[in-house]
């Protein structure tokens, strides 16, 4: 099956995409590992990627459906799970476009739904070891009580510098302004679906799965 995760910064994608693939041999593709992955690969389409991130410029389309499609042409496993494209209508179409030529449609468009207000307290109340990168929440998951990480022990924890009310309520709006006419673009195609993204993680996989078993 091949899905797209929707959802503002925070609503928990990262998280649902991790389980889809421990569960069910999903691959996940995130815009941001793909171009990490080429930068460092020094392939020629890294040295390209490498070259416009370092300018401080942003990648065009072409070169991420470029990305995308070298994925599709690769190791399937269960299907992929699409995190952070498309984020444009054009970007949207493209995608359309590629898996169309490789045989391969999109089964949903799952939108994580989220309360602003709830996820701007969530978002400022998280933090990760410094060690291992367990996540904790000082709402839902608290550091233990002993200042020791549950994972490995480690005593150093980070909160990450964006995590703060006023650059979350930016990117926020940008999200809403780029990304939500994809919203009424896959509810006009029937693939959309919409799951409360914020319930506990159990309840979100559960939602998820409901939808990809029906």
């Amino acid at each position: 099956m091949n899905i797209i995760l929707l959802g503002p910064p925070g609503a928990g994608k990262g998280t649902q995409a991790r389980i889809l693939e421990d569960e069910r041999g999903m691959i996940q593709l995130s815009t941001g590992d793909m171009l990490r992955e080429a930068k460092a690969s020094g392939t020629d389409m890294g040295k390209k990627v490498a070259a416009i991130m370092d300018a401080g410029e942003l990648v065009t389309d072409e070169i991420v459906i470029g990305l995308i499609e070298e994925k599709l042409e690769g190791e399937h496993g269960g299907g992929f799970i699409f995190d952070g494209f498309p984020r444009t209508l054009a970007q949207a179409d493209a995608l359309g476009d590629l898996l169309a030529k490789h045989n391969a449609k999109l089964d949903a468009v799952i939108e994580m739904r989220v309360d602003d207000e709830a996820l701007v307290a969530r978002i400022t109340a998280r933090s990760t070891c410094g060690n291992c990168g367990e996540g904790y929440n000082d709402i839902s998951k608290p550091i233990p009580a002993d200042g020791k990480c549950s994972n490995c022990g480690g005593t150093e924890f980070k909160r990450r510098a964006d995590d703060n009310e006023e650059s979350l309520r930016t990117r926020l709006m940008e999200y809403y302004k780029k990304t939500s006419p994809l919203i009424g673009y896959y509810h006009a195609k029937g693939d959309l679906r919409s799951v409360d993204g914020l319930g506990e993680i159990a309840e979100v996989k559960a939602a998820i799965a409901n939808v990809l078993d029906a």
